[in-house]
């Protein structure tokens, strides 16, 4: 064999060589085969740490009891469920790391019973474009008594963004027509519960007088129409208008008195009458005792 025919051999020899180490590297560098759920136009496998948010939460200490329950019409709101969820929980353990901190402190009564915190939110309404919920949340952390908080959330689905009561109404909008029926219907259900209750105005100091519309909780109220607000609903808390004995009120006002002043983008998600005005406080009920023998 000639020399140019012997430098041609082990060139191609080299280059097979090296091709062979290359493909080696490549293999060692490959990923792996995708999983069959992962195949385009499949859905992927979920695992847990993929799953949306519970719907619920619960823990218990020597020192408090938390729990949060969130409705299941809340899973088709994807972006609120998981805010809400890491906002309510971070909340509770909060709470439970207060009470922790209250019932361990020096000098305090070992004898003191725990805390306890719950959260339980509900649907309230759905409309085209709004989603209503109820909030409640009852407090005790050793007081003469627990405390429970009733507000609300609203929700606008498209914008996916959070809603004051303002957002409803035009901008700039009067409220004082909202005001007032607001203020009657605490005074109407304050008769009704306690005849000789003295009224309460609307104009006055804090703790005497009707709070404003605006700056009170609200969710939206069903009605005749299916998917549609009737009106609002207001939430006016022990203190706010009376004693603590006489409790908090629910207080459903009809769209009728201030349709004119809706937004003009969410005018349509209003429609029809109330199924009840006025006081729509829930009712507790108490089971009787059992029969003695």
């Amino acid at each position: 064999m000639t020399a140019p025919h012997k430098a041609t051999l082990r060139a191609l020899l080299l280059t097979a060589v090296l091709a062979a180490g290359l493909s080696a590297c490549n293999r060692d560098r490959e990923p792996a085969a995708p999983d069959a759920a992962a195949t385009p136009g499949q859905p992927a496998a979920v695992t847990p740490a993929d799953a949306a948010a519970p719907m619920a939460f619960e823990s218990k200490t020597p020192y408090a009891d938390v729990r949060l329950t969130l409705p299941d019409a809340l899973k088709r709101q994807t972006d609120l469920h998981a805010r809400l969820y890491a906002e309510e929980v971070r909340l509770l353990r909060q709470f439970a790391e207060g009470a922790q901190g209250e019932l361990t402190e020096a000098g305090a009564d070992t004898d003191r019973p725990k805390f306890e915190k719950t959260i339980t939110i509900t649907a309230a309404l759905e409309t085209g474009k709004l989603f209503s919920l109820k909030r409640v949340d009852f407090d005790y952390s050793g007081g003469a008594h627990p405390n429970t908080l009733t507000s609300g959330i609203l929700w606008d689905k498209a914008l996916k963004r959070r809603l004051g009561l303002a957002d409803l109404f035009r901008k700039n909008a009067d409220l004082t027509v909202l005001d007032q029926a607001l203020c009657s219907a605490i005074n109407a259900a304050k008769r009704a519960r306690v005849p000789d209750s003295v009224s309460v105005p609307l104009s006055g100091p804090p703790g005497a007088s009707c709070p404003r519309a605006a700056d009170t909780a609200f969710v939206l109220a069903p009605g005749t129409v299916s998917g549609k607000a009737a009106g609002l609903i207001f939430f006016i808390g022990p203190y706010q208008v009376g004693p603590y004995a006489e409790g908090g009120y629910e207080l459903a006002i009809p769209v009728t008195g201030f349709r004119s002043l809706l937004a003009i983008a969410y005018a349509d998600d209003f429609a029809g009458q109330l199924l009840k005005a006025g006081d729509v406080t829930p009712v507790m009920t108490v089971s009787p005792a059992p029969a003695t023998t």
